[in-house]
């Protein structure tokens, strides 16, 4: 679960609107009904994405775990942009990062499939 408010509050940090800005959502998801896993996801107008899956693995047992998958991106100042693929599961959180020009365009092929 500390995981999970981790990962939120690094969305909300990445989706933030620049000095002066105001991006608006274009788009967003969200599929939690609070049991098992969920699915989340948003796009703001400055070029923002998210996208994130979860599900419960070992459900009931001792050694229960959240596993998630995930892309998110943001174009920087300088008109790069970054993005971010992650797993975060019971090996830790594996993140890979990319770096392109940031013309606003497709997500890179999301991990959720």
């Amino acid at each position: 679960m500390k995981l999970l408010v981790i990962l939120s509050l690094a969305a909300l940090a990445v989706a933030a609107p620049q000095r002066g800005q105001q991006a608006e959502v274009l788009r967003y998801e969200s599929d939690n009904i609070g049991l098992g896993g969920y699915r989340y996801a948003f796009e703001t107008s400055d070029g923002t994405k998210h996208e994130s899956q979860g599900e419960i693995r070992n459900e009931g047992r001792e050694d229960e775990y959240l596993a998630v998958n995930g892309v998110y991106s943001w174009i920087a100042p300088n008109g790069v942009r970054y993005t971010v693929k992650y797993v975060a599961d019971d090996n830790g959180y594996q993140p890979e990062i990319e770096e392109a020009p940031g013309a606003p365009g497709p997500i890179v092929a999301s991990l959720l499939g």
